[in-house]
């Protein structure tokens, strides 16, 4: 029963994925959501948390990335995600703790991702040292990663 539960859940995660791709945000939204009632996965609600963010709605983001790390704290995604939101609303000294968390999550694809954002933190708040270190380590995980490369040029400069 449970098996065939998160399947179930799978799938609908899946085709909102779809939706999401296509720019059918608020199908993904509702897709997303059923699929978090049969069967909860962090995933499910940090791409829901991502859909809210797409549609501008920042605070909402946030908290469904805490819902995914409520049911999942292993995930790098949501821990990043937060991050990356807060520093969109230029509150940096509050995203560092999150993205420090992300870079060290158990499962994440994309490390790359929090070392650069917590970069961009540490860069916002003059710690232009922390940030060299973090871009250094998003280039040594993803070597070709394009705004990291721009950034740690800029932020040499601004060590010199």
């Amino acid at each position: 029963m449970a098996e065939s539960r998160a399947r179930m859940a799978l799938q609908l995660f899946e085709k909102a994925f779809q939706a999401q791709k296509q720019g059918d945000l608020e199908l993904a939204i509702k897709l997303y959501k059923q699929s978090i009632e049969i069967h909860p996965t962090a995933e499910a609600y940090t791409y829901l948390g991502w859909t809210y963010h797409f549609l501008g709605k920042t605070e909402e983001a946030i908290a469904e990335c805490k819902n995914a790390i409520a049911v999942d704290p292993t995930l790098g995604n949501p821990y990043n995600d937060i991050g990356a939101y807060l520093l969109e609303l230029g509150r940096h000294e509050e995203a560092i703790p999150w993205l420090e968390k992300a870079t060290v999550s158990e499962r994440y694809e994309s490390y790359h991702f929090a070392w650069f954002n917590l970069a961009r933190a540490y860069q916002r708040k003059e710690w232009y040292a922390k940030a060299r270190s973090c871009l250094e380590q998003a280039l040594e995980i993803e070597p070709g990663y394009r705004p990291a490369l721009d950034a740690l040029d800029r932020v040499k400069r601004l060590i010199q």
